[in-house]
């Protein structure tokens, strides 16, 4: 309900009349009622004073005449009810009270003495009593009646002027403030209120027209600026829409219309998941979330259903617009099928291993990680099994990268066609590739794919003219048996790869905890490698070589030992292995030689070591060009003659035909250096190496000579037929005979019989120090007894 401004001003002026001006005047009233009581009791205190004067002689003459006409003009005043005149003697007794009777408000008692001044003083001759009217709140007379009307009559003519005046000041000014705030509300356009005056309504009047000026000037810009934003909008080359709350489309750009087909009409209204493909709806309800403020904005790429019933990849990005809570959201759709397609041809390009289209370490890892999570669903097996082809290094070094490339292709489609139809492989780098079978008994599949794989590589393939062999060490490690996670899968299979390789490679090896443990070891001899490189631990023991013949020192083999300062002296076996597979061997042999040659500079001080060699055991992989140059800056150093160095190569050195390795030998023999070859008869061992390399000395394996004295006549026979040969044919190419590993004087008798030049082992010494050598040979010219003694 509504109540107007004049209506209120009244109720203001009437509790203003009631609370504030009535009390007011009622106040005044009692105060002037006040006042004219006093001043009436003072007009009565006068008039008794004077009446008690004149009546001093007439009652002390006893003037009884005189006395009452007194009385009776005190009598005559309006406010005197009675008179009563008595003297002393009580004579005289006047009492005059016609309005006594009649006066129904009380009255005051004024009592004086009357006194008379005689020649002895003033005497008290009677008392005069005058009885005075007490007048009423609202007395009748005029000047009351008057007054009340002109009370009246004011407020009366007051109040009209407020009323009046409100009217015309203030109400009718508001009345046309709200016709024109209703005119503008309903004809929409801005009305200014016709009111003048230089008073605060007209102050008002104006700001309100100057306040309509104004938003009529800002809505103007508004509707240019909406006009804009619609035409930019719609003209934009941008699929522009706007959804609310409920992902209803509100507005859809003409670009929008033109890209997809549609009609305005067909869109206006709909829900947006409409247009989405199906497979893409749950993502998007789940991605597409409310935005409160103007700057969120999400995300997300979906198919969306043109006019046409073609799919198209949209990337939306929404932002939120209007006022916090409103939920409207405006869009923008960008076709990317074109990116989408570039960015899987980039994915799959990052994935996938060019030279075999096989997936690479990347595609293997993601591979595994989904392959992990079905086995983990479907409560399944998994097997990896690592792969890494052997010889492979020889053949990219002899026959070229690109002979190379092709056996790698040759191997993949062999692999390939051994394979299930949901195995997974993929080549991790080099000569390595990795499998994945998913299966109820992993181990099984795994075992029967690793056997067929290993067949199909160890056959021979025909590359570029060519005719060569490869073979494959296979790792298998399982899941969730051996590994919780892949990475620790991956690893646990390469840890199996690399025990198949190191103990005769060509086949399949499943992960046991003891690789593990093996692993650890190798960790702990790389950390030892490490130190023994940075802290100088590693040192040459030399083992003595003697002439069977003569029984004398004729050399001397390096062998490498790392001297720890907590576990004592490490034996070369699992260093070298692991310096081989890390790259740190090519320090490692030149420690030794510059140790070897230095401790042989000091031996041939002695008359007995004058002519010794020393033998040095060089790795396959510290063959390269620089190699003959940095032995030759030791021997200059120490001034050793090259003739007088020996280097140790095995079998594996020369079967790879390696045609760099070959010429490096060929410049040994050239520089002065000899030649020997190590372990003779293991292996692919083959007679033509001494007529196709330069050899000097040929070093018969320990296991033919251990043979030699082994109890079955059979394998006695064989082995010194074996050794028989051996020599005769050495001795032939004009190679030198060394027997190693003899360990006892039966074996030495029978050597020296089949005219082997010389022998090493533990039946004559030990690897030894230097200071050893001098303390147990130098003062011998023959093979020590005690040696002997100290052998058996």
């Amino acid at each position: 309900m509504t109540h107007s401004v004049e209506g209120r001003f009244i109720a203001i002026i009437l509790a203003t009349l009631v609370l504030v001006v009535a009390p007011l005047f009622v106040l005044f009233l009692v105060l002037a009622q006040q006042q004219s009581a006093d001043e009436a009791l003072e007009r009565g205190r006068i008039m008794i004073e004077a009446n008690a004067q004149a009546l001093g002689k007439p009652v002390w003459d006893f003037d009884i005449e005189s006395v009452r006409q007194i009385a009776r003009a005190a009598s005559s005043s309006r406010s005197v009810a009675r008179v009563d005149v008595r003297d002393n003697t009580g004579q005289i007794h006047i009492q005059l009270d016609e309005r006594a009777m009649t006066e129904r408000h009380g009255m005051i008692v004024l009592t004086r003495d009357i006194e008379y001044n005689t020649t002895d003083g003033p005497k008290k001759v009677g008392v005069l009593k005058l009885h005075l009217i007490k007048r009423p709140f609202f007395n009748n007379d005029n000047n009351t009646i008057a007054i009340l009307a002109i009370f009246a009559l004011a407020v009366l003519l007051i109040f009209a002027a407020a009323i009046i005046g409100n009217r015309q000041l203030v109400i009718k000014p508001l009345a046309r403030l709200t016709a024109a705030i209703e005119a503008t509300r309903r004809l929409g356009s801005r009305h200014k209120v016709d009111w003048h005056s230089r008073d605060e309504m007209g102050s008002l009047a104006a700001n309100f027209n100057a306040m309509q000026t104004h938003l009529a000037e800002e809505e103007a810009k508004i509707k240019a600026a909406h006009e804009r934003a619609t035409e930019i909008y719609n003209r934009t080359p941008a699929m522009l829409y706007s959804v609310d709350g409920e992902d209803r489309l509100t507005a859809v750009s003409n670009y929008w219309l033109l890209a997809t087909g549609y009609e305005r009409n067909q869109v206006i209204g709909r829900i947006f998941a409409d247009f989405v493909a199906e497979d893409d709806v749950s993502a998007y309800r789940f991605r597409h979330k409310p935005i409160d403020g103007p700057q969120g904005h999400n995300g997300i790429t979906v198919r969306f259903c043109r006019a046409d019933g073609e799919l198209s990849d949209m990337l939306i990005m929404e932002a939120a617009i209007g006022p916090a809570g409103t939920r409207e959201t405006l869009c923008v759709m960008a076709d990317v099928t074109d990116l989408k397609a570039a960015e899987h041809r980039n994915h799959m390009q990052a994935i996938t291993d060019h030279l075999t289209s096989l997936l690479n370490r990347q595609g293997f890892e993601q591979a595994l990680t989904r392959k992990i999570e079905v086995a983990d669903r479907d409560e399944t097996g998994l097997a990896c099994l690592f792969v890494d082809l052997d010889r492979f290094k020889w053949i990219n070094d002899t026959l070229g990268h690109s002979a190379g490339d092709k056996v790698l292709q040759t191997v993949v489609a062999r692999m390939r066609a051994q394979l299930r139809p949901g195995d997974t492989m993929a080549r991790l780098g080099g000569d390595e590739f990795a499998i994945l079978i998913a299966a109820p008994a992993p181990e099984k599949a795994a075992l029967d794919v690793a056997e067929r794989i290993a067949r199909v590589i160890d056959a021979p393939m025909d590359i570029e003219g060519h005719r060569t062999n490869l073979s494959a060490s296979v790792g298998i490690a399982l899941y969730p048996q051996h590994a919780a996670t892949a990475a620790e899968l991956l690893q646990k299979s390469d840890l199996a790869m690399y025990a198949r390789k190191r103990n005769g490679k060509n086949g399949a090896r499943l992960f046991d905890p003891e690789l593990a443990n093996a692993a650890q070891d190798r960790v702990q001899i790389e950390g030892f490698i490490t130190d023994g490189l940075r802290e100088d631990w590693f040192d040459a023991h030399l083992q003595p070589i003697f002439d069977l013949r003569t029984g004398r020192i004729a050399g001397f083999e390096a062998l490498m030992r790392l001297v720890h300062p907590e576990h004592g002296i490490i034996m070369p076996a699992g260093i070298v292995r692991n310096a081989e597979e890390t790259g740190s061997i090519g320090q490692i042999g030149e420690r030794i030689f510059e140790k070897a040659v230095s401790q042989l500079a000091r031996l041939s001080q002695y008359p007995e070591f004058a002519d010794a060699y020393v033998s040095v055991n060089i790795s396959p992989l510290q063959f390269e060009p620089a190699l003959l140059d940095r032995m030759g800056g030791s021997l200059l150093k120490w001034g050793v003659s090259p003739h007088r160095i020996v280097v140790e190569i095995t079998e594996a050195v020369l079967m790879h035909h390696n045609p760099d390795v070959q010429k490096i030998l060929e410049t040994f023999g050239k520089s002065g250096f000899r030649l020997a070859l190590d372990d003779f008869g293991t292996g692919y061992s083959s007679l033509s190496y001494l007529h196709k390399f330069p050899v000097d000395i040929v070093k018969i394996d320990q296991s033919f000579i251990r043979s030699l004295t082994e109890d079955g006549e059979s394998a006695r026979k064989r082995s010194r037929m074996l050794v028989e040969g051996i020599t005769t044919i050495s001795h032939q190419m004009n190679c030198l005979v060394v027997a190693e590993g003899i360990e006892k004087s039966e074996q030495r008798d029978i050597l020296s019989v089949m005219g082997v030049d010389a022998g090493q082992g533990y039946h004559f010494s030990r690897a030894l120090t230097s200071d050893d050598i001098i303390r147990q040979f130098a003062s011998h010219e023959s093979m020590p007894a005690q040696a002997n003694r100290q052998a058996s």
